[in-house]
Parts: structure tokens; sequence; C-alpha cells
């Protein structure tokens, strides 16, 4: 599940004045504001519409505990919800709890949006996934709790596989390319053996961190690019390799109609969210008429040796700086995402905010890929500046020249890293 950051210039008017208003800095759980009378929450449409149930359940732990309590609920699209925040925030009405994308944290966390928490508040925090983990801490402070992850697997047609004779998923780095120049050479060069959109930086920056480099590395109190290194090199010469050899389309594509251009037939395989195989092969999208059951997820090899590392996507939950029921808001944090909670968000086909709870859904079948493959994660740099990095699109730029070959990749790298330079470390 992929959440678009907000850029942090979006969120510098919002916050003008907010610690001055806000309730304290009591780490959203002590007693400040346990006396209030309401509560407000705002989550997505995802909860409302898929685990409206699990809302209930906390709404009716928290107001157990405490009698007379009113809890209100708000919805919201993801590109709605942060226009309202943003506007909220910058009066005496912001709610008590708010969803947020993982990566739509760090601009809030810059400009001090949201109130500290003490993570030991929060059943399983001690065992919270590393990518979400990352995406609720700033400058060795917490500001939010995680409530679910969606990971990324490698996706492949199983009949594609077959004509080429290969009949198992792969297992490492080297039986998936060997693989990949089958199905290559059988279905030849119109045919994308592994379609991969070339500015898809999620994917490129898997294969960095997999070779032991980063995106940037933080020095002393300061953010240094790292996509020059010897080992950022290494990965990123290694994904100019997949894309000269299978990505046979136009290399200047995104990814954001992946599954689309999947279910039109012209591919073999793709490394994307979970999510995307089973939507290729719906019947809207699947053009083949050929994908259903047709199609298989397996956690991708790197390589390293090890699983290739994957961008953890999912949602957090934060308390506005400017609430004034900061400890029931951490109340109900815990008891949304608590062991409970987690059950029931995983029986909803959503992966847990923790380990402990990943480890058996690896020997279930139906959640042993993602659960795996979420084991091994990456997350963005959580520095000052780095919505401006991604606003600037300078990971995309880099990409889609490799991809291109308008740059060397020595080139396009130590073109990113300077224009990174440039603004990481501004707030």
């Amino acid at each position: 599940m992929k959440r678009k950051l907000i850029a942090a210039v979006g969120v510098a008017g919002m916050v003008v004045g907010i610690a001055a208003c806000g309730s304290g800095s009591d780490k959203g759980g002590d007693k400040a504001g346990a006396d209030a009378k309401e509560l407000t929450v705002w989550l997505t449409v995802d909860a409302q519409n898929n685990w409206p149930e699990l809302v209930k359940a906390a709404d009716d732990a928290v107001v157990k505990k405490h009698p007379g309590l009113t809890i209100k609920h708000e919805y919201y699209g993801w590109p709605d919800k942060n226009t309202k925040l943003d506007a909220v925030l910058a009066t005496d009405k912001a709610p008590d709890v708010v969803e947020m994308g993982n990566t739509e944290m760090l601009g809030y966390m810059v400009k001090g949006a949201f109130a500290e928490v003490d993570p030991k508040q929060f059943e399983q925090s001690d065992a919270w996934l590393d990518g979400l983990k990352e995406s609720v801490g700033y400058e060795g402070k917490t500001y939010g709790v995680p409530y679910y992850a969606g990971g990324r697997v490698g996706n492949w047609r199983k009949d594609v596989a077959a004509e080429a004779g290969v009949k198992a998923p792969p297992r490492t780095y080297t039986e998936l390319t060997a693989a990949l120049d089958r199905i290559q050479a059988k279905k030849g060069p119109k045919f994308s053996a592994w379609y991969q959109p070339s500015p898809d930086w999620y994917a490129a920056m898997s294969f960095v961190y997999d070779a032991g480099g980063a995106i940037a590395k933080k020095e002393g109190d300061q953010w240094k690019a790292g996509l020059s290194s010897p080992e950022s090199l290494k990965g990123l010469n290694e994904y100019k390799k997949v894309l000269d050899s299978y990505m046979k389309a136009d290399k200047t594509k995104d990814e954001s109609d992946r599954y689309i251009v999947y279910g039109q037939g012209n591919a073999g395989m793709i490394f994307g969210a979970a999510w995307e195989g089973a939507t290729a092969e719906d019947p809207k999208n699947d053009k083949t008429g050929r994908l259903k059951g047709n199609l298989q997820n397996f956690v991708m090899p790197g390589p390293s040796g090890s699983s290739l590392p994957v961008f953890l996507g999912g949602s957090d939950l934060a308390i506005p700086v400017k609430s004034r029921a900061q400890g029931l808001a951490a109340e109900w944090i815990n008891a949304f995402t608590g062991a409970q909670g987690q059950k029931g968000l995983v029986s909803k086909g959503n992966l847990p905010n923790n380990k402990t709870d990943l480890a058996p859904l690896k020997s279930d079948p139906k959640t042993a890929v993602p659960a795996t493959a979420a084991e091994s994660s990456w997350f963005v740099p959580m520095a000052p500046g780095w919505g401006q990095v991604e606003k600037a699109q300078i990971l995309k730029t880099m990409l889609q020249e490799i991809g291109t070959g308008k740059k060397s990749v020595d080139e396009a790298a130590k073109a990113a890293d300077e224009a990174i330079d440039k603004v990481i470390n501004t707030k």
C-alpha cells in the first residue's frame, strides 16, 4: 500500500503556534485530558468499510473504563484527509486521534504537529515491525503508533513459467534470473519477462539496501546522500541489469498502472504491493482471460542471498499536539492496535504491526508470502528535508535516466546525491 508523502512546505503554515496551544507534552499517556467527555477519532474509509466492528470494540473498551465518554468518528479518503487535517490543525478543533499513511508522518513530525508518546504504554511495541517503527520516530522520540502493514512481493504467471520449463517459484536470485532468462527467450523481445517500470524507486531502493547501500545516512547531526557509495552503486547496477534484460516496455512510465499492464498479458512477472496480482486477475483488468488462479506470489530473493528487503507500507495513528484529551487518545489507540485489534486486522487480510503476530502467519499458506517478505524491510530516511526530496522526484529522475540510458549509473547517482544534499537537511 503506497501512501503519498506530504511535502514539508504544505505543512509549514498549519503548525504555527501549535505547541503553545496544545495540552502539554505529556507523551500522550498520562492523565492529561483523562477527564474529557468527548474523543474525536479520524480514520480512513478503509476502517469504515472493512473493519467497523474493530472500531466499535475499541470504543467499547475505552467507554467501559470511562463511563459517559462520547467517541466521535470521522472517515476520510486518503487525499481528502490531509487537506482537512492541514486546515483544522491551524485551529483549536483538532481531532484527538488521526490515521496517517506511514510516509505521511515525517512532514508532520518535523513541524511539531503530533504529540510525543511513550511506546511502553502500547501493547507489543517492543516488537513493532522495523519499517513501521521507523515511520513514527523522529530525532529519538516517538510520535505515533503503528496500525497495520502492507508488504511487497514477487508475482508471476505460472502458465508462462511452465511454457519455459519452470515449475516452481524461485527461492534464490540465481533461480529467479535463470527462470526469467528462459521465459524471455521463449516469449521474445516484445514480452517483458519482468515488467519493472524504471522510475519505481520503491523497487530500485530494495536493491540498494540489499547491497548494503542507502539513500542517505546520518553523519553527526546532518544527513548525507549515499547513492554514490560502492554499495549503493552495486544495487543500482543490478537494478539496471534487470531493466536491460527483462523490461521490454516503455522505460519512462511509472508503476501507477502496473497491475493494468500486467492484466494485458504482456508480462510474466511483477514486483509490487501484495494486492497488485489479485487486482490484475480481476475480470475487469484481465484482458487475457487466463490470469484467474494462474498468478502466484513469492518472496523476492535478493542478489545478496537473503530475501530482498522491501519497502513496508502501512498506516500509523497519531495524536495531534492540540488534542485536549491526549491520555484518552492514547488509551483508544492501545485498545484499537493492541493484541485483540491485531487479530482482527489480520483476519481482514492485513499484516500486523508487530513481529510477534507476524510469526504464525508465515506457516499459513494464505499469508506466508507477504508475512515472510515483511520481515526484511527498509524505510525512507527520517530527515527533515525528505519531503522535499520526494517532491522534487529526485529518485524517479535518476532511475528514469538509468533505465533509458540517458546517463550512466554512476553519473545519475552522483547527480541525485548532489540534489539530495541540497535539501535533505532543510526543515
